[in-house]
């Protein structure tokens, strides 16, 4: 035998070791990388994986690199890698937990100061839904709360707890009371699509073909900002210096988060993702926002100083937002998830 062949047989034998897991929380059926040594693949083809104890399929396997995805089944718990010896290596996963399906959410969701969830049933444009927006509480049941909406699609809670819903089809804001009843309360904002409100009251929305608006708190409408037009959404958050922070997907791999000042200034802050949608900010001001990031997609963490990573795994990721109870909620193309990232979020 060679000494090639007697290295690589050796190898296969070897005991699996994990060093490290990136990220260290996935959504169901994430893309995760483990780094450490004899991970490679045997005679047989490459080791089984385990989630919790669900198989895993595994994407690539290197001696000192694997990936895998997240089995849909999966929730928190050991990632174990089964060496063809019989030995094993084990690192912890969180993985997020799903707490209701059947949605259309297209933008983050909205979270009340309760911890009660709001996320949309969108609907193909122009194709009214049997229900607009959903209530769901923190143990993950969901009751229709609002009907009538034709494509819901950004959600905002104002400093004073009323939750106010735009519609990309009609171009109108609605303002919501307790019982789901809505009236109007702003009108041709164009393809209405994000919303957020300042500590002072002021509202803004973003029409996806290149306008932001601002309506303040006598309902005065003003052009805020203009960005190139969209071929999605307009997502936005604000700190509490009322500088806004803008996503809009284009057709380009190298996409930016705005900034706008408040003196309607605008500038790219920080580039490099692939089709960014909802974002959120932290007590820190770090920015989370759901897109990808160097191919791995999942929610992206943009510290002040322009750093990023991924720091949850997952495909499909609509948009985040920080609840008051401590959890950040994820929502996907269809669902909306929950799970401690061990951050607070940014509230006024």
């Amino acid at each position: 035998m060679s000494r090639k062949s007697t290295e690589s047989s050796a190898q296969n034998t070897a005991d699996p070791r994990i060093d490290q897991v990136v990220p260290a929380i996935s959504m169901p059926a994430g893309e995760v990388e483990l780094k450490g040594a004899n991970l490679g693949p045997g005679e047989s083809g490459p080791p089984k994986v385990l989630v919790d104890g669900e198989p895993a399929l595994v994407l690539m396997s290197r001696p000192a690199r694997l990936v895998l995805q997240v089995p849909d089944e999966a929730t928190t718990g050991m990632i174990e890698v089964l060496g063809s010896n019989g030995n094993r290596a084990e690192v912890p996963l969180r993985v997020a937990r799903k707490l209701n399906d059947g949605l259309h959410p297209v933008t983050s969701p909205a979270v009340s100061r309760s911890g009660m969830i709001y996320a949309t049933i969108s609907g193909q444009m122009g194709k009214q839904m049997p229900v607009s927006v959903m209530r769901i509480s923190p143990d993950g049941r969901g009751t229709p709360y609002v009907s009538g909406i034709l494509n819901p699609t950004g959600l905002a809670f104002n400093p004073d707890g009323d939750l106010f819903v735009t519609s990309r089809a009609e171009g109108n804001v609605y303002r919501v009371d307790a019982s789901g009843e809505f009236t109007v309360y702003a009108e041709g904002m164009g393809v209405a699509t994000g919303a957020v409100f300042d500590s002072e009251g002021n509202l803004f929305v973003g029409d996806r073909s290149g306008t932001i608006f601002k309506i303040d708190t006598e309902r005065r409408i003003f052009v805020y900002a203009t960005l190139e037009p969209s071929v999605s959404a307009y997502h936005m958050a604000i700190n509490a210096k009322g500088k806004l922070f803008v996503t809009g997907p284009t057709l380009s791999s190298n996409e930016a988060i705005w900034t706008i000042d408040t003196d309607g200034q605008t500038r790219p802050w920080f580039r490099g993702l692939g089709r960014p949608q909802g974002l959120a900010l932290d007590r820190d001001e770090n920015i989370y926002v759901a897109a990808s990031l160097r191919g791995h997609r999942g929610l992206v963490k943009v510290t002040a100083a322009g750093e990023a990573e991924v720091v949850v795994a997952g495909p499909n990721l609509a948009g985040v937002a920080f609840s008051p109870l401590g959890n950040a909620i994820i929502a996907t193309n269809d669902a909306v998830f929950d799970v401690d990232l061990g951050v607070e979020g940014l509230f006024f």
